[in-house]
């Protein structure tokens, strides 16, 4: 057996991001952006008002009361040309422009209004500058916006807007080809013959990269014929930028996946020492990566978490990265024995008490049980020995949502 981190260093070796292409400001969330991006103009491009109210030059009868004549009004999207004097107050609305002369902004709160409409009063005037957003309060003109890198989330994309962007560089976001292995599988709702069970694997995975916001091709299922599974990899490779398979990769000495892989470059079938998901197969198809997964299906999760995606954000520019850790407490006992591996435990996250999340047993942990998949939130790290009693600190990769 290899340590995780060496089954990772052989696919980082042989991974490079993608090329960059301009694509609209929409279809952008999640990309990695592939140039600095700075303010073309200040970010407020102009002194605007924070609130609903009467724009009002600086108070020089005292603290108040003040009774000032309404001399118009200002709304978002006018010029902003209409003077405050002193003695006038010009009605003004949320983000528009800061007449000449105004100093503050008064509150439609606190402002009392005639009858006849012409009139204001304020108890309290307000002191210069309240309520005013100045020009380049956010940004000035040349200032840094977002930089390249910057994997973008919808406020950079509100950020990108607000300096003037319709389309932005980013690293092109891979597409990723997905196929099954195995004699013995049929498509869900299909009827089960003798030693048939449905394709789960397959709808896991591709469900696992949608989520993420990632273009998907179905490969569909290979039997267990070698030649059979090498056609899947080339229409993979061909279709797509990494190619993702399940089954076929364990000890058989015709385990199909890893005989299509052998003499491809980069070929190399591995045991890891993590439980699940100890068998592992690489090797690049026409320059394309291709990750055999284990066929049964948690281990197929496990590995999508541990392997397929860094190697997925790599190929996106996100560096060499996979999920979020957390610290947590274990909540119960995660026992096991010594073996040599490293265990990944499915386990909820439930709010703790010290502000820590506290990490228990989503259920059955059985490779092939995909209900303690189902309702975990994350994979307890549980290292080689006998396990952590309750209260211990366990670091949990935390599996999106989403």
């Amino acid at each position: 057996m290899i340590p995780l981190e060496e089954a990772l260093e052989h696919i980082r070796a042989r991974v490079r991001p993608l090329g960059a292409e301009r694509v609209p400001l929409a279809a952008a969330l999640r990309c990695v952006l592939a140039e600095d991006v700075e303010a073309a103009w200040p970010v407020p491009p102009f002194d605007n008002s924070a609130v609903d109210g009467f724009a009002v030059a600086a108070p020089d009868t005292g603290p108040g009361p003040v009774e000032l004549r309404i001399v118009g009004t200002v709304a978002a999207g006018d010029p902003g040309d209409l003077p405050v004097e002193p003695g006038t107050a010009v009605r003004i609305t949320t983000g528009a422009p800061l007449p000449p002369g105004a100093a503050s902004v008064a509150m439609v709160e606190d402002a009392v209004v005639d009858a006849s409409g012409t009139t204001v009063r304020l108890d309290r005037p307000p002191p210069e500058g309240a309520n005013v957003r100045r020009a380049g309060e956010d940004l000035r003109a040349g200032d840094p916006a977002v930089l390249a890198g910057t994997t973008l989330r919808p406020g950079h994309l509100g950020l990108l807007a607000s300096v003037g962007l319709a389309d932005v560089l980013v690293v092109r976001r891979p597409v990723v080809a997905i196929g099954s292995t195995g004699a013995e599988l049929v498509e869900p709702g299909s009827p089960l013959g003798p030693g048939r069970i449905p394709d789960a694997n397959r709808h896991l995975l591709l469900a696992n990269c949608r989520a993420a916001g990632l273009t998907t091709v179905d490969l569909g299922r290979a039997g267990d014929d070698v030649d059979e599974v090498a056609d899947l990899l080339r229409r993979g490779a061909r279709s797509a930028d990494v190619v993702l398979t399940s089954g076929g990769v364990s000890m058989g000495e015709f385990d199909p996946v890893k005989v299509a892989l052998a003499d491809t470059e980069g070929a190399r079938w591995m045991q890891i020492a993590i439980k699940p998901a100890k068998p592992f197969a690489f090797g690049l198809v026409e320059g394309v990566p291709v990750l055999g997964l284990p066929g049964n299906p948690v281990s197929a999760a496990v590995s999508f978490e541990l392997l397929v995606r860094p190697t997925i954000s790599l190929l996106g520019g996100g560096g060499f990265r996979g999920g979020p850790i957390v610290e947590a407490v274990a909540g119960e006992d995660l026992a096991r024995r010594r073996d040599g591996k490293v265990h990944y435990v499915r386990v909820r996250l439930e709010p703790g008490p010290d502000g820590r999340p506290v990490a228990r047993s989503a259920g059955a942990q059985g490779s092939h049980q995909l209900t303690g998949l189902a309702g975990a939130d994350g994979l307890a790290v549980v290292p080689d020995g006998d396990g952590l009693r309750v209260g211990d600190a366990v670091d949990v990769l935390v599996m999106p949502a989403d």
